[in-house]
This record gives structure tokens, C-alpha cells and sequence, in this order.
């Protein structure tokens, strides 16, 4: 029997890269948690625009977000009103002034994280 090994650990620095972008010396551990609360949260609160992932990137005092999502529009919202309660709902897990950016997933139907959230979501609804 083979030895298994982590996929993404495989590929990361040759094809792919880190989703989050910083450096912390003594406080790694709350850096970490702030940013798992964060995925946690847009992932919650933004079920229904097709999530594909979330990159951290942290400079200072700033911490850009940048959400790949199939559909921007319902994230954005009407005039941009939904992307400024996003910024000050992720504004309360961290200390750092936030940055959101949207970027929108151009082919849905080749992103993995996509293609199971919709079968698991056909499966729920038991078509």
C-alpha cells in the first residue's frame, strides 16, 4: 500500500499557490484563527453566489480579501450595498482595516469546489 499525501501540499509552490498571503511571528495562532472565522463566515453568508475559494493576503495593517465566486452579482448586490455589509461583517473577526475584492469565476462548470457544491445541493433536494 502507497503512502497518501495531501494534494493541494503536493502542488503547492509548482502549480499552485497558498490562500493565505502573510507573515506573522509571534501571533500566528490568532492570524489563523481570524482567518478561518472569515472563510467560515463568507462561505456562510455568501451560500448562494457559488463560492470558489477566498484568498487572505495581509500587508501591515490591512487585509485584502478576494472572493472567486460564480455569480459576483449577488454578492456585489444592488449598487454595492451588499459588499459593504460583507466588509464590516468580516470587519469584526479582525484588528486590520479590510479590503474586499470580487473576482469572478469565468468557467464555473471546471472549478471542483463548484461542481460538488451542486451535486451536494441535488442530493439534498433529491432530484
Amino acid at each position: 500500500m502507497g503512502q497518501k499525501i495531501n494534494p493541494i501540499g503536493l502542488r503547492l509552490g509548482i502549480n499552485k499557490t497558498w490562500d493565505s498571503r502573510w507573515f506573522a511571528g509571534e501571533n500566528y495562532a490568532d492570524k489563523l484563527h481570524e482567518d478561518l472565522k472569515i472563510r467560515k463566515h463568507v462561505k456562510k453568508a455568501l451560500n448562494a453566489a457559488g463560492i470558489s475559494k477566498v484568498i487572505i493576503e495581509r500587508t501591515g495593517k490591512k487585509c485584502y480579501v478576494s472572493i472567486h465566486s460564480a455569480r459576483p452579482g449577488i454578492v456585489i448586490g444592488k449598487k454595492g450595498a451588499d459588499i459593504d455589509k460583507v466588509k464590516k461583517d468580516i470587519q469584526k473577526f479582525t484588528k486590520d482595516e479590510v479590503h474586499v475584492n470580487i473576482i469572478e469565476v469565468r468557467k464555473p462548470e471546471l472549478d471542483s469546489v463548484l461542481i460538488a457544491e451542486g451535486i451536494a445541493q441535488q442530493l439534498e433536494r433529491r432530484v
